[in-house]
């Protein structure tokens, strides 16, 4: 495929000042942007945050917000149907553009003497876009893509820039209209490429069989519940369940002598890395988090929409396995116990910081479905 050359959007990070736009919609996008940050600062910038639920007009953000957790709580299983019903052509997508599209003042009077800007939430970069299309955001866009699946919402024509963090996910962003690049993924990477297991932050429990952590991303949502019954039906591993905010399941669990349930836990990564594997429904950031401590990954479960499309994508990509059903998900366990702890995340794509530093080929946008201008 013919490539175009992409002049440097960031040539010389040291003083160069950078904003980046989250998403408070769970916490995969905000943890994404820290880490983003975190690399940014190391190299020089300054930087600051903000977060696009906060900046779309007249409480829009909050409303999103509220009803986003009320249905990956309440009725997951509609999420899919939602994403479909967001897709190009479709009266939610256009409703979706435009509608964050109002936010494009805000965005750009929040990042205003910024020399850069970057996204890691489908609505902050379609407030980008937006503001990039109309002249009031006149510094270079850019949004980072944090999932293997990239869904219509994630790309707008008018962001310079779309980064992926996997070949897969660069594809389906371009069959959406996005010029987009292949970087490494950023995530926080130990020393040696795995991190350390001691102390054990779980040694309060005293767990005899070998740990499967089981997330559901910050919110603990899916079928974590009959999730932690088929590990624990299995024999070979104890169900550790990250419950995250969701108390109502921790308090389930909890009444579980055989299942161990933690509440919100600020020290996920050790907890990853004291385990022997995650068990994940959503590939969310959570995935790569453990992908990059050599903790090996097994999808089981996955919530509808982008979990599906997310489990689909790391099995493609050959970084975890997707058990289907409760057999395929013993053999899986029974595998990863005995497999190599390593740094699985991809290492052969330039970083970030390097994509934005230098004008380097970037791929252009394919001839798939046309994203709407807002």
């Amino acid at each position: 495929m013919d490539t175009w050359p992409l002049p440097a959007l960031l040539p010389d990070p040291v003083g160069a000042r950078v904003a980046v736009v989250s998403g408070s919609y769970g916490a995969g996008h905000d943890r994404a942007a820290a880490e983003i940050c975190r690399h940014l600062e190391a190299a020089g910038a300054e930087v600051s945050t903000c977060d696009i639920a906060a900046l779309l007009p007249a409480g829009l953000g909050r409303y999103l917000k509220r009803a986003y957790y009320a249905q990956m709580r309440r009725c997951p299983s509609t999420w899919a149907t939602t994403l479909a019903c967001a897709e190009p052509g479709r009266p939610l997508h256009r409703l979706a553009v435009q509608g964050v599209g109002l936010g494009a003042h805000h965005v750009a009077a929040a990042t205003a003497g910024h020399d850069l800007v970057i996204a890691t939430h489908p609505f902050a970069g379609l407030a980008l876009g937006a503001g990039r299309a109309r002249g009031l955001l006149r510094v270079p866009a850019v949004t980072y893509l944090t999932d293997l699946s990239v869904h219509a919402l994630w790309v707008h024509p008018a962001v310079d820039l779309h980064v992926a963090i996997h070949s897969i996910a660069a594809e389906q962003a371009r069959g959406w209209g996005g010029r987009t690049a292949t970087v490494r993924p950023i995530v926080p990477e130990p020393e040696n490429g795995v991190a350390a297991t001691e102390p054990d932050p779980l040694a309060e429990y005293e767990i005899a069989r070998p740990r499967a952590l089981l997330t559901g991303g910050s919110l603990g949502i899916g079928d974590l519940e009959r999730a932690a019954a088929d590990v624990l039906a299995t024999g070979v591993m104890t169900p550790v369940v990250a419950c995250g905010a969701n108390d109502a399941l921790r308090e389930r669990l909890h009444a579980r002598p055989d299942v161990i349930a933690l509440g919100w836990r600020d020290d996920l990564p050790a907890i990853i890395a004291a385990s022997d594997c995650v068990v994940q429904n959503a590939g969310g950031f959570t995935s790569l988090e453990a992908l990059a401590s050599g903790t090996p990954v097994v999808t089981y479960r996955p919530i509808p929409g982008h979990g599906v499309s997310n489990a689909l994508g790391l099995e493609r990509a050959g970084l975890a396995p997707w058990a289907r059903d409760a057999e395929e998900l013993g053999r899986a366990l029974s595998a990863l116990l005995i497999a190599d702890r390593h740094n699985r995340i991809p290492h052969d794509a330039p970083t970030l910081l390097e994509v934005l530093a230098r004008g380097i080929p970037v791929v252009p946008v394919g001839s798939g479905t046309v994203v709407e201008v807002a």
